[in-house]
């Protein structure tokens, strides 16, 4: 795999609504987008931002993505920054749905800097029968803010040169 300075785990399994958001980040931060499953815990070591999302499913993030965060190592101080973001037929309970999440990267290790949610078409349980909510999110405008707020998270990450390449802090 290779080296990224940031890395984006991403569960997006019915309608691909929050790849679509974890891509606009990626193209921001220069960042991998992958599947959890896809990802060794120690790539994490190598990475100077990491994000975690998914949609939200039964009023939870994705068990795979919880699932995995639960099996890295635990830690006493966060040192590691990282972001969490969803998309769903709700956001306004973005912050509801991504505490356990949050507290779970907290006590791996991880200093939460930011998060974002997002409309995502839902079709769970009778939904589906009216033709789903949120059939055309997210949209552009979505994907905006999306790119936006990984705008204010880029100057964690080390500067790099013009071709793309991790910078030399000694000049």
């Amino acid at each position: 795999m290779p080296d990224p300075d940031c890395l984006i785990l991403c569960k997006s399994v019915h309608h691909g609504s929050t790849d679509h958001v974890a891509r606009a980040i990626a193209g921001v931060l220069g960042a991998m987008v992958l599947a959890p499953e896809q990802v060794p815990y120690a790539s994490l070591e190598r990475c100077s931002l990491v994000g975690f999302g998914s949609g939200v499913y039964y009023g939870r993030m994705h068990a795979a993505l919880l699932d995995w965060v639960r099996g890295l190592p635990d830690a006493k101080v966060p040192t590691q920054p990282a972001f969490v973001f969803s998309t769903s037929g709700l956001p306004l309970l973005a912050k509801l749905w991504h505490a356990p999440l949050k507290r779970l990267l907290a006590a791996k290790g991880h200093d939460v800097v930011g998060e974002f949610a997002c409309r995502g078409f839902d079709t769970w349980g009778p939904l589906w029968l009216a033709g789903g909510l949120n059939r055309k999110h997210p949209d552009e405008r979505d994907l905006q803010r999306a790119r936006a707020f990984a705008g204010r998270l880029r100057p964690l990450l080390p500067p790099r040169d013009p071709m793309g390449r991790q910078a030399d802090p000694g000049g």
